[in-house]
């Protein structure tokens, strides 16, 4: 089947669908094939990022090693 065929099928299919979610779940798929690659943050993200760096610079971290501790000792005592 070809690229030009299974684009009529998928729109002939499109314009029967009414599930917003799932319309919704498609123009991401299909965004994420047809963006300039450049990925967008939310604000959100952007805050995080932000909070994250912060801590970074005030050296507010813990190592790897620390959290894997953490995680056994919590594993272990269930």
């Amino acid at each position: 089947m070809s690229t030009i065929e299974l684009r009529h099928i998928i729109t002939e299919h499109l314009t029967h669908i009414d599930d917003v979610s799932f319309l919704n779940a498609i123009k991401t798929i299909i965004e994420s094939k047809v963006s300039d690659g450049t990925y967008k943050l939310s604000d959100y993200q952007k805050n995080r990022i932000d909070i994250a760096r912060q801590q970074l610079k005030g050296r507010q971290t813990i190592s790897h090693d620390e959290i894997q501790k953490e995680i056994d000792q919590w594993l272990s005592s269930r």
